[in-house]
């Protein structure tokens, strides 16, 4: 079948495949048989946690890029016997019906369409964050996990950490007080990627299906491996690509801070501004190195900064998050969290490694496929993740505040800023129809 054939059928709606609810759920003694798109950095550790369950069997491998396949197969070697099959089109991947499950580790213009279709051919899905290049893509993603009853798990580890949970219990439970402030912060040094020429593309590599739904442009290294992200066409800049995890905290802290009160944080917020700009780098990249963002809730702001230039760090983490109380203040990193009381003294911490919350969080997502029950990450709580980010961006691209509309997933009255919730799509990789 070639490839606008393909994607004719798979995005048909209601005329592609669907689940049936009789379909047979993973027994605790059987193995999930594996696929996993998208094979670097992110990528094959993702790969190597599931490869390390004795439950899994990975099975395939996909990538654009046929080189990438030797260091992924080398790290499945240590895990299983049987060399799994390599594959640089996903679409191969899609239609086996033996696959279970698809691991998305792709650069972020690449995480919508595989899942969207995955979920239509009766697979479960563990996708990388930022769930997606855009808000339409996001609403599009739910849809499907929803209308397909699939699990869709989202790469936002700390769903399934005790750390950040034992923090929200202290909140909960009026540990600082009344909460109307959250914080979220990268504080870590990046580096200039320069201004390389543009060149031929690297043997091995299908630059047309690494580009996909993005224009099409001449390949340059930039917009490549590693440094896509900092790119309109492919990622979402640093807020995306960390600013998730820390906006996350700060969110969860508000939400306890609110049940201490009796009240209920609203899913989405109404409002947002953000402004920054390129003030250190001069280099190519086209997102902001220094950037401010701020979501209004109805009694509530959450903040987010990013300074990718900056070497010495904030509140002792270089990525992190604060939430604010009357009577004192929480810090969540990474690996742990600790209480301040009013006058700035610690009085309860906790820590737990990544390498361990990133083994509970795949464990989460097979459990809950056995259970037919809610995963930690589950697509919808990493629609709104996500979509608090898009909602940065576009506002620093508008440069003003933007009021929310959550129920049209749109913003009132201003047409610039709802042209950037969904984008320009390269044919045939168009988003598919839920």
């Amino acid at each position: 079948m070639d490839r606008r054939s393909f994607l004719k059928s798979a995005t048909a709606g209601a005329a592609g495949p669907l689940l049936l609810s009789g379909q047979k759920k993973a027994s605790p003694n059987e193995k999930f048989v594996v696929a996993a798109m998208g094979l670097r950095a992110r990528g094959r550790a993702v790969l190597g946690l599931f490869a390390s369950i004795p439950e899994v069997e990975i099975a395939a491998l996909c990538d654009v890029d046929a080189n990438q396949f030797p260091a992924a197969l080398e790290i499945i070697a240590k895990h299983q016997r049987k060399a799994p099959r390599t594959e640089t089109d996903f679409r191969r991947v899609i239609e086996d019906k033996t696959i279970d499950i698809l691991l998305v580790t792709t650069p972020d213009h690449w995480h919508a369409i595989p899942a969207i279709l995955a979920c239509q051919n009766g697979k479960h899905v563990y996708v990388e964050k930022p769930i997606s290049h855009n808000l339409a893509e996001g609403q599009a993603m739910v849809r499907a996990a929803r209308r397909y009853r699939r699990v869709v798990q989202v790469g936002v580890q700390s769903r399934s950490s005790r750390h950040v949970a034992e923090a929200c219990e202290h909140i909960r439970t009026g540990g600082i007080g009344r909460v109307f402030f959250a914080r979220g912060w990268e504080s870590s040094r990046q580096n200039s990627v320069g201004r390389p020429a543009d060149e031929n593309p690297p043997p091995g590599v299908d630059y047309d299906l690494w580009l996909g739904p993005a224009p099409l442009r001449p390949f340059n290294r930039n917009r490549f491996h590693g440094t896509w992200r900092w790119f309109f066409d492919y990622g979402t800049g640093d807020l995306g690509n960390d600013g998730v995890h820390r906006i996350d905290y700060a969110r969860r802290g508000l939400e306890a801070g609110f049940a201490f009160a009796g009240k209920s944080l609203p899913e989405w917020p109404e409002s947002v501004v953000a402004s920054g700009g390129k003030h250190f780098f001069d280099d190519a990249q086209e997102w902001p190195d220094n950037l401010v963002a701020t979501w209004e809730y109805p009694g509530a702001l959450l903040t987010y900064e990013m300074r990718v230039w900056s070497k010495p760090v904030f509140e002792g983490e270089k990525e992190g998050a604060a939430i604010y109380g009357e009577d004192g203040t929480v810090i969540i990193g990474n690996e742990s969290w600790r209480a301040l009381d009013a006058k700035g003294q610690v009085i309860r911490r906790g820590e737990q490694s990544i390498a361990e919350y990133d083994d509970a969080h795949n464990r989460n997502f097979l459990q809950c496929i056995r259970d037919n029950s809610t995963p930690a990450g589950d697509i919808g709580l990493g629609h709104v993740m996500s979509g608090m980010i898009h909602m940065g961006n576009i506002s620093w691209r508008v440069k003003r505040k933007l009021r929310f509309d959550a129920e049209r997933q749109a913003f009132s009255g201003d047409a610039e800023a709802n042209a950037l919730i969904s984008r320009e799509y390269r044919e045939p990789w168009v988003l598919p129809r839920v």
